[in-house]
């Protein structure tokens, strides 16, 4: 669980996922990533690790994302079976049993879709952007119903053990290693604590980076507007041929010319703009930015030790 700014959530999150826990195995864990947080997240972290020893807690060196912070608890999961959730309780613990119910032999990851989000409405838009970009990157229909709330079998996060770079998408991540997806519905409760970390511009923003960093479409999609305008340019040239052929004069007009020369030049500016998006992130990737790096841990016994910089 990514926890950012969260200290009033969760005591009380903690208090309503162990009796769930309880019912679904013998042996559980719940892995806290502090996310920088700028209030006293940590210190709570701490005295919950301290009171429960099935509690895990992890404080970022800096503030790195949502994401980041969730790859980072993947990565320390020791069982077979993995669950991520948010720390604002809109995705009640007590739903969790209906994510391994339909974690068939069959399925290898199962989202939690909400029956009916409580987002305000720029909010819910911004989803919907961002689901758009994740069908892109996922490749798969189910990506509309894909959200933080999911299960999946740890062993997936072999697929992308190696995946070191500073933008990261989880469920991008996890086609790599399956096709074998599912969604159920689920409660999605009002916020009650504290606010939304995630505003419009935010989720924009990982819309963007999850499409271009794991999907071609951008650069497939530039080459199609390049080809629609070549297209564009040949008519117009066989026009004016045409006309001077036919009627001996040219075209007239010099709105026809201005307007030509724009659409041109706006169709290289937007493909060069594309490209160096990817540019730009082949160089971040060149620079070696770490995924996630840790300040300290609850827990520092052997088999509990992570690499600091990933």
């Amino acid at each position: 669980m990514p926890a950012y700014n969260s200290e009033l959530s969760l005591p009380l999150l903690a208090s309503r996922i162990q009796p769930v826990l309880e019912t679904l195995a013998t042996d559980y864990e719940l892995i806290l990533v502090d996310d920088a947080s700028s209030d006293g997240t940590w210190s709570v972290i701490e005295g919950l690790a301290r009171d429960h020893t099935w509690i895990r807690g992890v404080h970022f060196m800096r503030n790195y994302g949502q994401h980041n912070a969730v790859l980072c608890g993947i990565r320390m999961a020791r069982y077979d079976v993995t669950v991520t959730l948010d720390d604002d309780l809109q995705h009640p613990p007590e739903e969790i049993p209906k994510l391994l119910e339909k974690l068939t032999q069959d399925t290898d990851v199962v989202y939690g879709s909400p029956a009916q989000e409580t987002h305000g409405l720029w909010r819910d838009m911004a989803s919907q952007v961002t689901k758009i970009a994740l069908q892109s990157a996922m490749g798969a229909p189910i990506a509309r119903k894909a959200g933080p709330f999911r299960a999946f079998r740890t062993r997936i996060r072999d697929a992308f053990a190696g995946y070191d770079g500073p933008y990261v998408a989880i469920d991008a991540l996890l086609t790599w290693g399956t096709r074998r997806f599912a969604a159920v519905d689920v409660r999605h409760e009002q916020r009650t604590l504290g606010k939304s970390n995630y505003t419009f511009r935010k989720l924009v923003v990982h819309a963007l980076n999850m499409i271009t960093g794991f999907s071609t479409l951008p650069l497939q999609l530039a080459s199609l507007i390049g080809f629609v305008l070549t297209l564009v340019g040949i008519v117009a040239l066989i026009f004016v041929v045409a006309k001077y052929l036919i009627e001996g004069g040219g075209v007239p007009g010099f709105s026809f010319l201005a307007s030509m020369i724009a659409i041109f030049s706006g169709a290289q500016l937007f493909s060069l703009g594309i490209i160096g998006e990817y540019l730009a992130r082949m160089h971040a990737r060149s620079m070696q930015h770490p995924t996630y790096s840790i300040r300290e841990m609850t827990v520092t016994a052997q088999s509990d030790k992570v690499s600091s910089r990933r």
